[in-house]
């Protein structure tokens, strides 16, 4: 298999070869992304390693600073890196569109068009134009894509056929004006064409052998498909080792993952590569080194690491169950639950059975997901759609998520509504502006904040996108302020939604009515990122961390041979760590031997837990 995917990444001599990784969240696509750039520039190909995830770990896979500027990866000869930030990206994208009206424009006008410009669309047109850069500079061998989790990968691909539509009309649009972007229009265009040219680009997925990974790789790749990209490999990420099942609860563990293992070879007519799950973290160049060599060499080898410290106290770390249930039930109207963090450190699941925990303390709980890959519906067991609908086996129990088709109609019917007896072109200015991208965001931001005005539910728990999506998702509205000012929807809707998005944030900063819950598991991955997002949401929100649930932790009487002791050392070092950094309490969260699926499951963990 080594040697099939290295056909797929290795550059012909003269041509640049583009290689992107995706998945759902926390399956490794960064790891395995990384580990690839390393085995190319250590092969001689000048490469470069792109990240388009608004919540990077590059550098901390790298174990250096890289940023949203191309840099040398300093223990790696022929290899640079970059971080996509979205807010350098628009600032950059903005000056691009106002610098040749500079001299031509009045000082008042140009301002107008800068806060124009402060439009939804303005961050994602920014973000794919970093990102098609890149697919056009001949000087790399090869270019590496560690790609955002995969509903956001898809919606970023999508997006330039609905900018066309845009730039098409004239005028000025809510990128700019279409005079200034006929050029960007063929950039798309030459894009889309070289992510449909299986010569130039290779794609691949990372799962792990889970079902709620499967599922979301086989529907992503028929999204890709409908785009006209083809999907090359798969590689199936932290496969127990065989000899690691040692016990019970481990053979079990191991016999499912045996049987996902069957059905993802029975699913997908593709090549795949098993990498197993290692007794240790993967940074660092060295430990790159030692996946890639595994991936495309041959060589089963395992991560070299250093043994884990800590102190015995560690052994005494336990949920603050006290805290966590007052912190839970509402005390002044409904409670409002917000579960994030990094993708894979399984925020769905703990937020699913805190809804079955609190539905059975007879409190009326609804739970909705805001994340586009989410899988609610495998939780459940049950179709979930976009008006709340019980549970299944849980008293006080309802379940619904954002449908953004359905939020986009509803908001178009709205909004036409409110102009209905205005003059037909003022009808036509808005019957404009709703088929811009911009809408859709919007239409998706006002179904969120719709949920805060729902009344008869004394829980509203959301289940969040990943850290960069959930961030980018608050902070939209103060980079909407110009669009709505400026644009014809404002004339009718500004001050109305304005005085709602200040009364959801002010919901959302009260401790007495918001719990803001991240998930991590204990690496230091998904706890630096979730430290990170937290300060984002105090610093540019005003919203304060509450909680932190820690997923995954290895039961005691379990696992007690030489691979699980080191990964409950490292458990150990990192839970002394949680603490003190995030200064609020926590809650544990065990590994299971099966997946949470179904009520029975999640009403189990829930006593485990809470």
């Amino acid at each position: 298999m080594g040697d099939e995917m290295n056909t797929l990444i290795e550059p012909e001599k003269g041509k640049t070869k583009f290689i992107f990784f995706s998945g759902k969240g926390g399956v490794g696509k960064s790891t395995m992304s990384c580990a690839t750039a390393v085995w190319l520039a250590r092969k001689g190909y000048k490469t470069l390693i792109v990240t388009t995830d608004p919540a990077p770990n590059l550098g901390d896979i790298f174990e250096q600073e890289i940023g949203p500027h191309i840099r040398a990866i300093v223990k790696v000869s022929n290899l640079s890196a970059v971080e996509i930030n979205p807010d350098v990206a628009s600032q950059e994208y903005r000056e691009r569109m106002v610098s040749p009206l500079k001299g031509i424009l009045d000082p008042k006008n140009l301002d107008a068009m800068m806060e124009q410009l402060k439009s939804p669309c303005v961050d994602e047109v920014a973000a794919f134009d970093s990102f098609i850069e890149f697919m056009d500079d001949p000087q790399y061998d090869a270019v590496v894509f560690d790609t955002a989790p995969t509903g956001h990968t898809i919606r970023l691909l999508e997006l330039p056929s609905g900018w066309s539509e845009e730039l098409d009309k004239g005028g000025s649009t809510c990128i700019g004006p279409s005079s200034s972007l006929q050029g960007a229009k063929a950039k798309y265009k030459k894009a889309i064409g070289y992510l449909q040219d299986g010569a130039k680009t290779s794609f691949i997925f990372v799962l792990k052998p889970e079902r709620s990974s499967i599922i979301e790789t086989n529907r992503s790749m028929e999204e890709l498909s409908k785009l006209g990209i083809k999907t090359n490999s798969l590689i199936i990420n932290g496969v127990l080792p065989t000899e690691a099942a040692t016990d019970a609860f481990f053979r079990k563990k191991k016999a499912e993952e045996d049987k996902m293992l069957e059905e993802i070879k029975h699913d997908f007519v593709l090549s795949e590569l098993q990498y197993p799950l290692q007794d240790t973290e993967i940074n660092g160049v060295d430990a790159l080194e030692s996946v890639a060599s595994y991936l495309f060499d041959n060589r089963k080898v395992n991560v070299r690491h250093t043994p884990e410290t800590v102190q015995t106290a560690s052994a005494t770390i336990r949920s603050d169950k006290d805290a966590v249930r007052r912190l839970l039930h509402p005390a002044n109207g409904t409670r409002y639950l917000f579960f994030t963090g990094k993708g894979g450190v399984g925020k769905s699941t703990v937020a699913c059975a805190a809804s079955v925990y609190l539905a059975d303390q007879g409190l009326r709980t609804l739970i909705v997901t805001t994340d586009p890959a989410s899988h609610l519906q495998e939780m459940f067991e049950q179709e979930v759609g976009s008006v709340p609908a019980p549970v299944k086996g849980v008293n006080n129990l309802y379940v619904a998520r954002i449908d953004q088709k359905v939020a986009l109609e509803e908001y178009r019917k709205r909004i036409l509504n409110s102009v209905k007896d205005q003059p037909k072109e003022v009808m036509k200015s808005v019957e404009e502006d709703l088929n811009s991208p911009c809408a859709e965001e919007m239409s998706a931001f006002e179904k969120f904040m719709s949920y805060f005005e729902l009344e008869g539910f004394q829980i509203v728990i959301f289940d969040t996108a990943p850290t960069g999506h959930t961030l980018r998702l608050l902070e939209l509205p103060n980079d909407w302020k110009g669009f709505i000012d400026l644009g014809t929807l404002a004339k009718n809707t500004s001050a109305e939604t304005r005085n709602k998005y200040a009364s959801v944030i002010e919901t959302m900063r009260s401790r007495d009515k918001s719990t803001f819950i991240f998930v991590v598991y204990p690496e230091y991955t998904p706890i630096i990122e979730a430290w990170r997002a937290s300060q984002e949401l105090k610093k540019q929100v005003g919203i304060e961390t509450a909680l932190v649930a820690v997923n995954y932790i290895l039961p005691e009487q379990y696992g007690r041979n030489a691979f699980f002791e080191s990964r409950r050392r490292q458990q150990m070092k990192y839970l002394q760590e949680i603490g003190p950094r995030f200064k609020v309490p926590l809650f544990l969260v065990p590994l299971l031997d099966h997946a949470p699926e179904g009520v029975k499951n999640l009403r189990d963990l829930a006593k485990d837990i809470f």
